[in-house]
């Protein structure tokens, strides 16, 4: 508590004095990069891939290592990053559930204001979720799997997500609304996106509407059939999945993004060092393909900390559209 309230007296007096980055040499230790998620997930590649190249981009003494605090979709980290000490060395990689959906969707809602009550630094990139299943499921287009949904015995057709209130979780539910069967379907939630998908490819689950990052590989090596991805448009990385919009549910589009933010308060000098440095990462041709090639499209639009929160206060808003339309509330 005192390291705190003197590190906050140091730099409201650096602010008050002209403070740069340069003058406290920023980053002077390891940077934390959390993830609310276990390994494996969308959320944890996409960290991997960032922490990568941020570390490098941020100078001499740039090192970021990823934390992975996994519990309730990311809601549990998230309400833990708001309490830790700004001084930029604690950052958060958050995915629209913990910062859109359960805001809007989850009965109660959260302990937490996802505008408020963080500094919002950088969007690192979005991409489709996917619809997948388990190989053996006879079905293998979009037409053919709303055609087996609505024919079979919904307690035989159980979905996996990446936990309750999690993307996946919505989607799956937003999926089943979609035919009229929402909340016909049982839900069987995982720590992580990894381990959904893992479920699939297992026959514990027979499937779910997945972060196309979390199953990319599995897909590739025909682990989990990919049956159809929720944007408007394919995804470039995989031309031959096509969309639900375009085959089995025209209209319907929803997508996933990545974003860093860090607790309240952080110094403007260091928020615009660590959004520099992300910017600088996501420039590089590696990184882009690799995020490409992982189902991140990366991040191209303006991206500076206003824009990340104008971004921000616009997902949560039309969440909160999505719920109110389709009545789809996700319980705790």
């Amino acid at each position: 508590m005192l390291r705190r309230s003197l590190l906050g007296m140091a730099l409201a007096a650096g602010l008050a004095t002209g403070f740069s980055p340069g003058a406290w040499a920023f980053p002077d230790r390891t940077i934390n990069l959390v993830v609310g998620f276990a390994p494996g997930g969308s959320t944890d590649i996409t960290s991997r891939l960032l922490a990568d190249r941020l570390g490098p981009a941020l100078g001499p003494n740039g090192r970021v290592v990823v934390e992975n605090r996994p519990g309730a979709a990311g809601i549990i980290a998230s309400d833990w990053l708001r309490r830790q000490a700004p001084d930029g060395h604690v950052l958060m990689l958050v995915e629209a559930s913990s910062h859109a959906l359960a805001p809007a969707a989850i009965v109660g809602g959260t302990r937490y204001d996802p505008i408020a009550d963080y500094t919002h630094i950088a969007i690192v990139g979005s991409g489709p979720m996917i619809l997948v299943a388990q190989p053996n499921l006879p079905a293998a287009t979009p037409q053919q799997m709303v055609a087996r949904m609505r024919e079979g015995q919904a307690e035989q057709l159980p979905f996996a997500s990446s936990g309750v209130a999690s993307m996946p979780h919505l989607s799956g539910e937003m999926f089943a609304h979609a035919m009229g069967l929402g909340g016909r379907f049982p839900h069987v939630p995982y720590r992580s996106g990894g381990l959904m998908v893992e479920s699939i490819a297992k026959a514990e689950t027979q499937w779910g509407v997945a972060v196309l990052a979390s199953a990319a590989g599995q897909v590739r090596d025909g682990r989990v059939r990919g049956i159809a991805v929720t944007g408007m448009e394919r995804f470039p990385a995989f031309p031959d999945i096509p969309t639900l919009n375009e085959t089995a549910l025209p209209g319907f589009d929803l997508e996933n993004w990545f974003a860093v933010i860090g607790p309240p308060g952080l110094p403007q000098p260091v928020v615009a060092q660590l959004n520099a440095a992300i910017r600088e990462a996501l420039g590089q041709a590696q990184l882009r393909e690799r995020l490409l090639t992982a189902g991140v499209a990366p991040w191209t639009r303006p991206n500076s900390p206003a824009d990340a929160t104008a971004f921000f206060r616009a997902e949560l808003a039309k969440f909160q559209q999505v719920v109110a339309r389709t009545g789809v509330k996700l319980e705790p």
